[in-house]
């Protein structure tokens, strides 16, 4: 590369690094400019070769080839600044970025690792180290990182979110212990993040605690708001809904079907989409059953809410809540005059922008309303919207899928996280009253797997009896449904969309419902088909009910007549009858949105989210 010749303009040719700085400051340009590049190079080939600010002036030209796009010559200068100076933290990361950008994470982590060197800096490269180990999913690797990032520094709210989550899924118990010198099982649980909340405790107010500190600390509120507070009077009312998970999830598997069923004499429906796409079937239906649909994935925050706002939607409906991929920022600038959560995150969002949390009066009992933010709407008998048209693949044996034909099978596919020491020991006691029962779990990772079966051994029962089902495709996964005996669910997170599957394949539930609304999914559905007395509300319930299920066929399988296609199609699946309720609320509430105040938009608040851990809570 021949060298430039330097670069003509007011402040002259600098010679120190000052006032190389106060030249590109004085240029004044966008990042990535051509002519603040060629003054760096041409200071780095006359002044800057071996001097003691080699470093920082690579670093910069680094910097500014990045934001010009070329990502090969950043790479080359973020060497040099470490070739000059080895324990130059910043570059080191910028370096492994620009690695895991490119595809190489080995590269990156190696960058990662070889530059440690003292605490403040350690601290940041083991935290991308963590954050690119867990996507990788080398959770055990990950979790070294983090905890040693913790032991330098525990005061890292994002961290710990990370570390706990990633021990939930290892089932690497007790979650709250006193690992960390500084770090008490209070405090892990004041930051252990919305999601894991869910599944750690049962109190409502500890939950909307640990979720508003979460908002608060991740999404700062916005300038202003942008939509007029009484609304529009359309003709139709328009509805917006805004998701990452318009794709192969769990979310649009359950809520493809209400798309369709819009009335559309009474409705425009918009679809705003941060999801990925990965070509599956449940995608290209569910985008083809919006009226428009607009891709929002690359907009900023308020690029995406000024979009919303000049399409004049009505009501926006938020699909994710606080889980990954949220994109609760855009609410912050309130596109729309009325603006709701559903389906996504079943738990507390207390966020001012937000108008509602939409459930139903046994998720969210009236005794328990006000504990939440924002205000439950009863929007359906049974809140969780139900797709008819779900593809369920051909009939399968347990001699295919691996299982005994002559033995009691429990089952249990709800991911690891939700298991918790508690329910695992609950699961023990009933093998050890149900003989020759076995434990059929989802094959989630393997360090949960080995952790499972190592508290199995610990609490007299054989590892042999739990049994492993490998991941397969969703209609596959439904036809399997019909296999065990009993669905065994798990407290304080229910199973969801799992629940109502397993009941429309006719497999008998048992559940323990409290206080929160994530632990009273499942009891939720089986209310609604009659199945009362699997329902339970203490841990000593859940067992003993299991238990007698277990071993009196007769009332087993009287209990089993109530779970039938037919009984789901009925009541769960009756997505005509969820339709119309659905609807009817959203017409209340937006008559009613004409009338009431404008709300008052709070001051933007000097908050910068974590660069490192910046996603939300993790799947």
């Amino acid at each position: 590369m021949n060298q430039p010749n330097p670069p003509e303009h007011a402040a002259g040719n600098p010679t120190s690094f000052g006032e190389l700085l106060a030249t590109v400051e004085q240029i004044g340009t966008n990042k990535g400019d051509r002519q603040v590049i060629d003054l760096y190079r041409t200071w780095i080939a006359l002044y800057g070769a071996g001097g003691r600010q080699a470093h920082a002036a690579w670093f910069n030209l680094g910097a500014e080839w990045g934001h010009a796009g070329e990502q090969d010559n950043a790479i080359l200068a973020y060497r040099a600044a470490l070739a000059t100076r080895p324990d130059f933290a910043p570059a080191a990361i910028n370096l492994g970025l620009l690695l895991e950008r490119r595809g190489d994470t080995a590269a990156a982590l190696a960058c990662w690792t070889e530059t440690l060197q003292k605490d403040e800096a350690r601290i940041a490269l083991l935290n991308q180290r963590a954050r690119l180990l867990e996507q990788l999913g080398r959770l055990a690797d990950a979790e070294t990182a983090m905890r040693s990032s913790l032991a330098i520094q525990h005061d890292q709210p994002d961290v710990i979110q990370h570390w706990l989550h990633v021990r939930q899924r290892m089932c690497d118990w007790p979650i709250l212990n006193n690992a960390i010198p500084g770090l008490s099982p209070d405090d892990l649980m004041a930051s252990c993040g919305p999601l894991a909340a869910l599944a750690l405790t049962d109190q409502v107010a500890v939950q909307a605690s640990i979720a508003g500190a979460w908002i608060l600390r991740k999404i700062p509120p916005a300038p202003e708001y942008l939509a007029p507070p009484d609304g529009y009077r359309h003709d139709r009312i328009r509805v917006g809904y805004l998701s990452s998970d318009f794709c192969r999830h769990a979310m649009s598997y359950l809520i493809a079907e209400l798309f369709e069923r819009h009335d559309r004499s009474r409705f425009e429906i918009h679809g705003y989409c941060t999801s990925p796409e990965d070509g599956s079937d449940i995608r290209r239906r569910v985008i083809a059953a919006f009226d428009h649909f607009t891709i929002i994935k690359d907009m900023t925050d308020e690029a995406a809410a000024r979009t919303i706002r000049a399409d004049e939607i009505d009501i926006l409906i938020d699909l994710n809540g606080l889980t990954t991929g949220t994109r609760m920022a855009i609410l912050r600038w309130r596109p729309a005059p009325i603006q709701a959560t559903y389906l996504g995150f079943i738990g507390p969002v207390p966020m001012p922008e937000l108008d509602f949390l939409l459930c139903d009066d046994f998720v969210i009992p009236p005794a328990y309303a006000a504990l939440y933010q924002p205000q439950p709407l009863y929007v359906a008998p049974n809140y969780q919207a139900n797709d008819r048209k779900r593809v369920i693949g051909e009939p399968v044996t347990r001699a295919m899928s691996g299982l005994p034909e002559d033995r009691f099978v429990f089952c249990c596919f709800s991911n690891h996280y939700k298991i918790t020491e508690t329910m695992f020991s609950a699961w023990m006691e009933v093998l050890r009253h149900v003989e020759d029962s076995v434990l059929w779990l989802v094959s989630d990772n393997i360090w949960s797997r080995g952790n499972l079966c190592a508290r199995a051994t610990v609490l007299g029962i054989d590892p042999a009896r739990i049994l492993f089902a490998e991941r397969v495709d969703p209609a596959t996964y439904m036809a399997r449904l019909a296999l065990p005996d009993l669905f065994l669910d798990t407290s304080p997170y229910n199973a969801g969309t799992i629940a109502s599957d397993a009941i429309r394949m006719g497999l008998p539930m048992v559940t323990l419902s409290g206080e929160s609304f994530a632990s009273r999914m499942a009891g939720r559905l089986l209310q609604a088909i009659g199945a009362t007395e699997g329902i339970t509300t203490t841990i000593e319930q859940y067992i003993e009910t299991t238990v007698t299920l277990a071993t009196q066929p007769d009332l087993l399988a009287n209990y089993r007549t109530l779970f039938t296609q037919a009984s789901w199609a009925a009541t769960i699946g009756d997505i005509a009858t969820f339709t119309y309720h659905y609807e009817e609320s959203l017409i209340q509430i937006e008559r009613a949105s004409r009338t009431r105040d404008a709300p008052e938009a709070e001051p933007a608040a000097d908050v910068r989210p974590d660069q490192v851990f910046a996603e939300a809570a993790a799947a």
